[in-house]
């Protein structure tokens, strides 16, 4: 239980929930708020990574370089992170965030595609930064295939691998049983990290058991800003390692009032477990589908569930967002077949 290491996503995954429309100025003062609260690492990029502003993903207020920009020279505790997607952001982009004083990135691919993460893995190395591999969508494979992964991400250089349940469709025997497989395969001196989404309302549930299990890198937000239902929440994962006495850095009253004052009102779709989001957890879909789909079943008079259920059925992952509009497209059209003839 010793050397939990907190690492914030309330400026990368947070920025889902307000379609990537923080303010540099939001970014400064969360960020110096956050590490005056004594957090780990504080993690800022577009919610789908390095460069992900586009028109597949969503455009942001600014670019990474100017939500970056100046924000190291303002830490005097947490470590400045970003998340990079091979495929979306490149070596490049990493050197310029390396560049702005980013120490630390964390390497994304679907929890089947852990090999096309080596280039920015040894790049990253090269740069003397932190590196963690992130195996995303989780619950799509097995704990051994998805050990198996993270094994190849070790081998590749990455100092922690993370069991990443961006869908926030595991169970707690499913966390407990993908870290004790990474256990057994990896390193003693890897670290193992768990990033939750609390879309069945386990964010924090399975955050703990990942612990338990010897995870040491916990991810979590701030009033759990994040996709869908969100993270785990920060401020109640603090409260909860405070009342099982478990060391770590963060001041719970100092989270607490920036979740309730600062984060809470830029929410202008509440990040709470409700009919959709917990359509997301329930069908295993990648909790960043919410609001594409949501717009889709505005725009097509369709029930957003219906749509989810589709996009779990087709075990649709992260980059298919296009997709989404195809899917609503063939559930009306099944609809409309299944109408009786007017009278």
């Amino acid at each position: 239980m010793n050397n939990i290491y907190i690492q914030d996503v309330t400026l990368r995954d947070g920025m889902h929930p307000i379609r990537h429309q923080y303010t540099k100025d939001q970014i400064k003062d969360i960020a110096i708020a956050l590490d005056k609260a004594k957090v780990d690492a504080i993690e800022i990029a577009h919610g789908d990574g390095l460069t992900g502003g586009s028109f597949n993903y969503g455009f942001g207020a600014h670019t990474d370089w100017e939500w970056l920009e100046g924000i190291a020279k303002q830490l005097t505790h947490a470590k400045l992170t970003t998340l990079l997607i091979p495929g979306i952001g490149t070596i490049a982009d990493l050197k310029r965030a390396r560049d702005l004083g980013v120490e630390s990135v964390r390497v994304a691919t679907h929890s089947t595609e852990a090999d096309i993460s080596a280039q920015h893995i040894e790049a990253a190395l090269k740069m003397d930064m932190d590196v963690a591999g992130f195996l995303m969508m989780a619950h799509m494979n097995d704990p051994i295939g998805l050990a198996q992964q993270a094994k190849l991400m070790e081998d590749y250089g990455a100092h922690c691998v993370y069991v990443t349940d961006s869908a926030g469709a595991l169970l707690m025997d499913g966390v407990r049983d993908r870290i004790r497989a990474f256990q057994d395969i990896l390193k003693p001196e890897t670290e193992i990290g768990i990033h939750c989404h609390h879309n069945l309302s386990l964010g924090v549930a399975n955050t703990i058991v990942a612990m338990e299990e010897g995870a040491t890198r916990l991810d979590a937000s701030l009033a759990g800003m994040g996709a869908g239902a969100g993270n785990c929440p920060l401020e109640v994962l603090i409260a909860y390692l405070n009342k099982m006495g478990t060391e770590h850095n963060s001041d719970l009253f100092q989270l607490m009032d920036i979740a309730d004052e600062v984060i809470r009102p830029l929410q202008t779709r509440p990040v709470q477990v409700d009919r959709e989001t917990l359509s997301l957890g329930y069908s295993g879909v990648y909790s960043s589908f919410l609001l594409h789909a949501e717009r889709a079943a505005k725009k097509y008079k369709l029930d957003t569930r219906t749509i989810l259920n589709e996009l779990g059925n087709r075990r649709m992952v992260g980059g298919q967002e296009d997709m989404i509009i195809d899917v609503a497209l063939d559930i009306l059209k099944k609809k409309e077949a299944n109408m009786p003839d007017a009278i």
